[in-house]
């Protein structure tokens, strides 16, 4: 995911607290059922599955029958190609909405030669590339979910570039930028790992890496502190009231007056 790596979730250490599911909906004013619809959670389930989904598919393109609304969260994955596998080719698309749903996932074609698959971090390795979609298939797809929605993401700048994509800023919510979350950066953008650790309490990154479940620690970390991203949202592009120069009120009116003869 762009400038930081997107990560898996993984089960909650063994030992030691485990997050409660119902508490943590309850705090954040964030209906159980819905977590447990998206995240495939039964009353009997683990809460260290509390941010993993058995329905995830891997590859599976557009899910049908899933009702996008007004936000979606995307990240995506990297693999390294030229000298060195130094540049970031993309390699991997997801997409969730609202409630942590999954409504894309793609492999991308590479048109370069890979150097460096990156599979301790990306997860990818060159069998999934058979499986693969042409990025002008991916790009043109992506574009039709994100389109008139904002877009959620985590340092999101450079996940659009590896699309070729724009988005109106007013029309995005980065965790990576999001004023309440700069203390968790040192003077740096915070890591998405790092975010998840001190909000939701979670540790991440402990193997190879999934988007779909970064794109939805991203859409939960943007849901806790929603009312936050709207301030910030609101003092950045408030418009000023129009002034009366503005509204033409200090001009006099043109009478045109006409005599009978």
């Amino acid at each position: 995911m762009g400038g930081v790596h997107s990560s898996r979730l993984d089960p909650a250490p063994e030992h030691g607290p485990s997050p409660s599911l119902a508490l943590w909906a309850e705090d954040n004013e964030i209906s159980a059922e819905a977590l447990a619809e998206a995240y495939n959670l039964g009353a009997q389930k683990s809460n260290s599955m509390m941010l993993a989904s058995a329905r995830d598919r891997v590859n599976h393109g557009l899910s049908e029958g899933v009702d996008i609304g007004k936000y979606v969260a995307m990240d995506c994955e990297m693999v390294g190609v030229g000298p060195g596998g130094h540049e970031s080719s993309l390699a991997r698309v997801s997409l969730v909405d609202f409630h942590g749903r999954q409504i894309y996932d793609s492999y991308v074609k590479q048109k370069e030669r890979v150097t460096d698959w990156r599979t301790a971090v990306s997860g990818i390795s060159q069998k999934e590339m058979r499986f693969a979609r042409d990025f002008d298939e991916v790009q043109r797809e992506v574009f039709d979910i994100i389109k008139d929605r904002i877009l959620v993401g985590h340092d999101i700048r450079h996940d659009l570039e590896s699309l070729r994509l724009s988005h109106p800023p007013r029309d995005i919510r980065d965790t990576a930028k999001h004023h309440g979350f700069k203390k968790y950066g040192h003077g740096r953008k915070p890591a998405l790992r790092t975010l998840a650790r001190e909000i939701l309490a979670v540790e991440i990154q402990g193997g190879p890496h999934s988007s779909i479940e970064d794109a939805r620690v991203t859409m939960l970390l943007f849901r806790k502190h929603k009312p936050g991203f709207d301030v910030d949202h609101a003092n950045r592009y408030a418009t000023k009231p129009a002034t009366a120069a503005h509204k033409g009120l200090n001009k006099r009116p043109n009478k045109s007056k006409s005599r009978k003869s």
